[in-house]
């Protein structure tokens, strides 16, 4: 029986999509081995959103190529759909998974017994100027609703407690069934056996009033946004070619506020974009001290050819560029210590992932009936383990707990008072 081991880079979609590559590998006879083993085959899920990703997909196919010389490598995703002929000249490489541009390819991921990504939407029509998801993933599609439900409902039969909706342009659902975003929110939400829902990322311009008021009345969706930015400042988000302004960005995280008070927000933001001078970067700064999310990503701006923005002059210097992100990356430190200061003392339900947690080993031990929390990257995955050391989990609005191990409370929602 043949050997075959995966390797996922970039977003929540790419662990989507090669769960359910891994179930059809499987299908077929092969035993799935883990990332650090010798296979006969290693199939690499690639990410193109920055040169970096292009690098760290490179790297990935060189170690895993000297590693089992022989071995076939199967490379798909971003990288390879956008430059298949640099991929496939790659030393290692014996095949490029195509992409289908046209159809919508559902997938959902499996084998964490407490939460699994649901790919509801794929592509963009936005061609925002300094990305290439459209050339990478095509137009904008979707699964239907029945689709979606039918898939959710298969999740809820292993067990898992916890679905994040997951998507490149996740709020303009519908755009090929004539269905609504919202629509297929509330038939989610009916699906017995998941508990909670999350939505991984949702455009400012696509969070209607309509989906903020339904999910702060759900049955299960989850205080917790992820809502790119990409600059605090109305002139670089021009050039950015983004659908709003520093004003709407602020409306929708007032509105969801308003009826989600305790909702954690995470934040996208490229720094060092081209013409960004430093007046621009102050107002960034300033715009987000004043908005006040719970978490910043922060990202170096970097240069993708092709793209519109790869021609504009006044590029930024990557020492400039590395102080911002540095000065972004402190300030998120800040907030994020400040929205888990807001709930010091509070109860909140924790739903337990397993043990084995590097990040929860690291974490100051606390008693056996409460939690201790620890910071940690959002949409980092969950890590499942047998017993021994801390176990850790997340209260609804994302607050990253910790406890010493109990295997009865793994998967389990569990209330806890935040220390």
């Amino acid at each position: 029986m043949k050997k075959v081991s995966f390797h996922t880079l970039g977003c929540k979609v790419n662990f989507a999509e090669t769960s359910t590559l891994a179930r059809g590998y499987e299908a077929e006879g092969f035993v799935r081995v883990g990332e650090r083993a010798e296979a006969d085959v290693y199939v690499v899920n690639s990410c193109s959103v920055t040169a970096a990703a292009d690098k760290k997909c490179r790297n990935l196919i060189a170690r895993l190529h000297r590693r089992s010389p022989l071995a076939q490598i199967v490379v798909g995703g971003c990288y390879a759909a956008r430059v298949p002929g640099e991929v496939a000249s790659l030393p290692g490489v014996t095949r490029v998974l195509e992409r289908d541009m046209e159809r919508f390819c559902g997938a959902y991921s499996a084998g964490d017994r407490t939460r699994s990504f649901l790919k509801v939407q794929d592509g963009c029509d936005y061609r925002c100027s300094y990305c290439t998801i459209h050339s990478a993933r095509g137009s904008s599609r979707n699964g239907s609703v029945a689709s979606l439900v039918s898939q959710a409902r298969e999740i809820a039969s292993t067990g898992v407690r916890e679905i994040v909706l997951t998507g490149v342009n996740t709020g303009d659902f519908g755009r090929t069934t004539g269905e609504s975003f919202l629509s297929l929110l509330s038939a989610l939400d009916g699906v017995e056996g998941i508990e909670r829902y999350r939505i991984s990322s949702i455009e400012p311009n696509l969070l209607t009033d309509q989906i903020i008021d339904f999910c702060a009345a759900s049955r299960a969706f989850q205080p917790h946004f992820h809502i790119p930015l990409q600059s605090g400042c109305d002139r670089i988000l021009g050039l950015m070619r983004r659908r709003y302004t520093t004003a709407k960005f602020a409306d929708r995280i007032a509105r969801v506020r308003s009826v989600m008070p305790d909702a954690f927000f995470g934040i996208d933001v490229i720094v060092g974009f081209p013409g960004e001078t430093d007046e621009d970067f102050e107002e960034t700064f300033e715009f987000l001290s004043l908005v006040r999310p719970a978490q910043l990503h922060v990202f170096p701006y970097s240069v993708r050819p092709g793209t519109p923005a790869a021609e504009m002059p006044l590029r930024v210097s990557p020492k400039v560029a590395a102080a911002r992100a540095a000065r972004l990356g402190a300030l998120s430190e800040q907030l994020l210590a400040e929205f888990y200061g807001r709930f010091s003392g509070c109860p909140a339900r924790v739903l337990w992932e397993g043990g084995g947690d590097s990040r929860s080993r690291a974490a100051s031990r606390i008693g056996a009936g409460g939690a201790g929390r620890s910071g940690g990257e959002e949409g980092s995955e969950s890590a499942e383990g047998s017993g021994g050391g801390l176990m850790g989990g997340f209260t609804g609005n994302y607050i990253r707990v910790t406890a010493p191990y109990d295997p009865a409370r793994v998967n389990k929602i569990v209330e806890v008072t935040l220390p």
